[in-house]
């Protein structure tokens, strides 16, 4: 996550030296997006700079980006996060992102895992399986799994750089961490 925050940064800064409105600000929205799982709190500010970038362009894929990360930083908690995800699901649907659906099921299978619903997080796992059965964005089942600590249903055509057990214990812990950030009162 650090990397690709960094990643998008870079992206970010480049787009800005080329005069590059819209590349601008959906690093930005990428980059909150990122951060969104790793630090809600600078996950806030982020998400504010990634809405002034928007402002004045017509980016329908950023913006559903921008408030899929929103959600990302909200979850866990008791801010409304499924009622908006239906909301946001219903604008997606209607633009037609199949992408942003996927990004979306992956926010909410982090949320259903943060609260340690099982039923919640696999009916989502389920919805994305079958939206992704085709090969793209097939990873993201995958990482829903290691979210949840669950086992992979069968083996995934999917390689990871650093290995399926460090890719698994990576994203658990992004889940047990938010767990104990909540805990803790933040």
């Amino acid at each position: 996550m650090t990397r690709a925050a960094a990643a998008y940064e870079a992206a970010r800064t480049e787009a800005e030296q080329h005069g590059i409105a819209g590349e601008r600000a959906t690093a930005q929205a990428q980059r909150a997006f990122v951060l969104a799982f790793t630090d809600p709190g600078r996950a806030d500010d982020e998400l504010a700079l990634a809405q002034q970038l928007l402002t004045g362009l017509d980016l329908r894929a950023t913006t559903l980006t921008t408030r899929i990360a929103a959600l990302v930083r909200d979850a866990g908690t008791d801010r409304d996060v499924e009622d908006r995800a239906r909301l946001l699901r219903t604008d997606i649907d209607t633009a037609g992102l199949t992408s942003a659906d996927t990004a979306l099921d992956l926010a909410l299978c982090f949320h259903h895992a943060v609260r340690d619903n099982r039923h919640a997080l696999a009916t989502t796992i389920a919805r994305l399986r079958e939206r992704t059965h085709t090969g793209d964005y097939a990873y993201y089942a995958d990482i829903t799994h290691f979210m949840g600590g669950l086992p992979l249903p069968a083996p995934s055509p999917a390689r990871r750089l650093d290995g399926e057990q460090e890719t698994r214990t990576r994203w658990h812990t992004l889940v047990i961490t938010r767990r104990d950030h909540l805990s803790s009162g933040h």
